[in-house]
Order: structure tokens, then sequence, then C-alpha cells
């Protein structure tokens, strides 16, 4: 009988340990779930350029990369940062206010940085932050060799709506960084180097571009300081003819649906269980340790009394956690557009079902009538 009561107070008392060893596991488990995230990536990087810089004027930034993502900006003579809202998957956007105190200059330099678990991705604005500013110095001197493109292609998409792709194609000097701008679409876009000499990348196009069959492209390639640019000479609509100099542009077609629309995947209910305090801890013990005090005797009634203590306490900390307890709600929604996900947290029952038809502006969640 002494020796059942001891095991018993043992058991008790090890179980908060038990609990205590699993959590460094836990967190483990998600540090290596984070470090092992895809690197991210810029695929483009934009200012609106201002016709001068004084105190109160505003810089508007563009950033388009992996989504999911913590996006900064450094602008060198600036006092501080600008952090970035992903208003739509994989674009972020942010405004910096010129103060008395910041010394920007038409050729300052601005830093993005996007962050996805432990890895960054990083690129330099290549305009400059001023309408007509001053090109950026030449770092490597005016006998710099400058790079050629050799060809330009597109691979045409049959329909000109969001969520069509553009496939762009530009074979040049190895080694450089090449951009594309797209008469009616926002931004600066960049075309990484898949081999040697080679950049390739599709464009996916947004709700609020307007592009054309003969919108203009511009591939501009960049190396040591020097840039070479090429004009498409193709048109962007499958089946469309070839664009001719002078031609007005044509309207766009009209979208079929739109980049922030999405589907409910999934409602998970989270249960948050607040922290057990000292008085509902102590108030168990002492009701514990006066049970056990009743049961055997001699050393088995102190046995006893010290488990009914620690028990007691262990009961009376659950009871108080679980008085404590609330729920949250998760919404996972799949967008229709490139399929990517995104979770919305909510205090409440949003209302929302899997299947349900939503729209996602600027991380407020709506039905899609």
């Amino acid at each position: 009988m002494k020796l059942r009561l001891t095991l018993g107070a043992t058991v008790v008392a090890l179980l908060p340990l038990c609990s205590m060893t699993l959590a460094p596991v836990a967190a483990q488990a998600q540090q290596y779930a984070r470090d092992n995230l895809p690197s991210p990536v810029i695929r483009g990087f934009n200012v609106e350029e201002v016709r001068r810089l004084a105190p109160g004027v505003e810089l508007h930034f563009d950033l388009y990369g992996t989504p999911g993502g913590t996006a900064t900006l450094r602008i060198d003579g600036a006092t501080r940062n600008v952090y970035m809202t992903e208003t739509e998957p994989g674009q972020y956007v942010g405004t910096y206010t010129i103060g008395a105190r910041d010394r920007i200059a038409n050729n300052s330099a601005v830093t993005a940085n996007l962050r996805v678990g432990n890895r960054v991705a990083t690129d330099v604005l290549a305009e400059s932050v001023v309408r007509d500013g001053a090109p950026r110095p030449n770092r490597r001197g005016d006998l710099a060799t400058v790079p050629k493109i050799e060809r330009f292609e597109v691979r045409a998409s049959d329909e000109l709506v969001p969520g069509s792709d553009l496939g762009f194609t530009v074979f040049g000097t190895p080694g450089a960084r090449v951009e594309l701008t797209i008469t009616g679409a926002r931004g600066v876009f960049f075309l990484p180097e898949v081999r040697a000499g080679e950049y390739a990348a599709d464009y996916t196009i947004r709700r609020d571009d307007r592009i054309a069959p003969d919108s203009r492209v511009t591939a501009t390639i960049r190396a040591n300081g020097r840039y070479t640019s090429q004009v498409l000479g193709r048109p962007l609509l499958a089946g469309a003819p070839r664009p001719v100099a002078g031609t007005p542009t044509t309207a766009p077609r009209t979208a079929r649906y739109c980049t922030n629309c999405a589907t409910v995947e999934a409602v998970n209910v989270v249960e948050v269980s607040g922290q057990g305090n000292y008085l509902g801890t102590a108030a168990g013990a002492v009701i514990g340790g006066l049970l056990g005090n009743q049961v055997g005797s001699g050393s088995g009634r102190t046995a006893a009394t010290v488990a009914g203590a620690v028990g007691g306490g262990l009961v009376g900390n659950n009871i108080e956690r679980n008085r404590n307890r609330s729920q949250r709600y998760e919404v996972v929604v799949r967008y229709t557009g490139n399929g990517a996900t995104q979770t919305l947290q909510y205090e409440n029952d949003p209302g929302f079902r899997a299947g349900d038809a939503v729209r996602v502006n600027n991380g407020v969640l709506s039905r899609d009538q």
C-alpha cells in the first residue's frame, strides 16, 4: 500500500516536467519549417517619380515578388525605413513622406528587402526618385563594355485578361541585369538569368493593367554601369498582327475575373488556453492535501497528503486555465488567379464556410456578390 501511494505521488509530480520537455521540441519543429521555406524572389521594384524633393512630398513605391513575406525599404538620406503592405498576393506598396531632416537626393539609392521566414531577397531601385533626375554615376568608368541584346522574344497569350501569362525571353550579354516595362502596366519587372546570356520570366496580367495586343514592351540590359534597350517587335495577343509604329493603341479586352477573388478552403477553430494563476493552483493544492490526509495512517498518510496536494494543484491550475480558455478563428482562402493561399484571423466567428466565394481587399474578407 505504501509503495503504491509513493509511486502515485511520483507520477503526479513528474507530469509538469513532461509538458515542459515537449515545448522545446515543438519550437524546434517550427524553426525547422521556417528555415526550409523557399528563397524569396523580387520580380519588380519601382517608384512613382516626383517633380522635386521637398518636405511633405510623398514617394510611392511598389514591389512585386514572393507572396506572404515582409517587405521593407531603405532610402539613402532618409531618417527612417519604409514598411510595405501586401495589398494582393505578391504585391507590396509603401509610402515615404519626406521630412525636414531628410537629405534625399535625386540619385539616392533605394534598397528593398523581402523576407520570407529566415531568408531575404534584396534589390536596388534602378530608376531615380525624381522625374528626369540625374542618372546614377558610372562606378566602372566610361570605358566599360556596353551590354548587348541579341534577341527579344515573347510567348503571346490567347487572352489579355487578369491572370493570363506572357512569357518574355531576352538573349544577350551574360551576367547582366534585365528589366522590362510594358505600356499599360505599372512598374519595372526583372527577368532572371536562367542560363548564361538567357533571361526569361512570365508576367501575370494584374487586375489594374491595361495591356493591349500592341502595347509597347521595352527590355533594358544593364552591366558595368552601362545599358542598352530594345523594343519588342511582336504582338502580345496570339494571332494578332505585328504592331505598326504610329498606330493608336487599341482598347484592352474586358477582364472576366479579378486577381483578389478567392474561395474559402477551410475555417479552423483554434482554442487558446489562458494561464492558470497561483490562486487556482494553491486552492486545489489545499483541497487535495486535506483529502489525501484522510487516507491511510503513519507514513502512508503523509505520502497520500503530498500526492493529494500535488494532484490538487494540477487540477486547480487546469480548472483556472479552462476558465480562461477562448476561441480564435482562422479562414484559409485560395486565390482564383494564381492559386496562392492566405490565412486571415478573427476574434469571433466570421460567418464564412468552406466553398464560399470571397474577395480580399487590404486584408479584409468579403463575400463575392
